[in-house]
C-alpha cells in the first residue's frame, strides 16, 4: 500500500437517514408536490377543514386565504422544535404532563407507603417509694462519697448529680 493512497473511508447510515419519515411516496411515485412530512399533512388537513367551515367569513377576500394556507403548508416542511419533529416535541410535552409527579421507582410510579399502625403496649406502674433519710446510700455512692469525689447531694437524682458536678467544677476554677 502506498502512502499516497491514504486510509479508506467507511460510512454507515441509520435506517432513519436512508428512509426519512415522509408520507406520500411509494417507490418512484409521489403525491403531487410531495412527499409530505406529518406536520405538513396536519396543516394541510386542518387548514382545509378550517377554510371550509369559515368560508362565509373569508369569501370576500378571494383566493388570498387559500394562498396563505398553501404557503403555510410549504413553510412547515422542515419545522423543528428544539431540534425535534413537532409531533415528537408534542408527544414529549404530553408524556411530561401525564407523568406521576413523584417520579418513578423501579419502572413504576412512586407512591406513598400505606400507613401502618403501631401496636405497642405500655404499663403504668406505681412510683417507687423514695428512700428514707436514714437508709444508707448505695455502696458505690458511699465509696465515692468516702473518697470525696461525690457530695452527699449527688446521691439522689441525676439532676442533683449534674448540678453538684457543675458546682464542683466552679469551685475548682476559683
Amino acid at each position: 500500500m502506498s502512502a499516497a493512497a491514504g486510509p479508506g473511508v467507511a460510512r454507515a447510515y441509520t435506517s432513519a437517514r436512508r428512509h426519512p419519515w415522509v408520507l406520500g411516496k411509494l417507490g418512484d411515485w409521489t403525491v403531487p408536490f410531495g412527499p409530505y412530512t406529518p406536520a405538513q399533512l396536519v396543516v394541510l388537513g386542518g387548514g382545509a377543514f378550517v377554510l371550509i367551515k369559515t368560508f362565509a367569513w373569508w369569501s370576500w377576500a378571494g383566493p388570498v386565504p387559500v394562498v396563505l394556507w398553501l404557503c403555510g403548508v410549504w413553510t412547515v416542511r422542515g419545522a423543528q422544535i428544539a431540534g425535534q419533529n413537532p409531533f415528537t416535541a408534542l408527544l414529549g410535552v404530553l408524556v411530561l404532563l401525564l407523568r406521576h409527579p413523584a417520579g418513578r421507582i423501579g419502572g413504576r410510579g412512586a407512591r406513598d407507603r400505606q400507613p401502618s399502625y403501631l401496636r405497642g403496649q405500655f404499663v403504668i406502674e406505681p412510683a417507687r417509694p423514695a428512700p428514707a433519710a436514714c437508709d444508707a446510700p448505695a455502696p458505690a455512692v458511699a465509696q465515692l462519697a468516702a473518697v470525696g469525689a461525690v457530695d452527699s447531694a449527688a446521691a439522689g437524682s441525676g439532676l442533683a448529680r449534674l448540678l453538684s458536678d457543675a458546682a464542683g467544677a466552679g469551685r475548682r476554677a476559683a
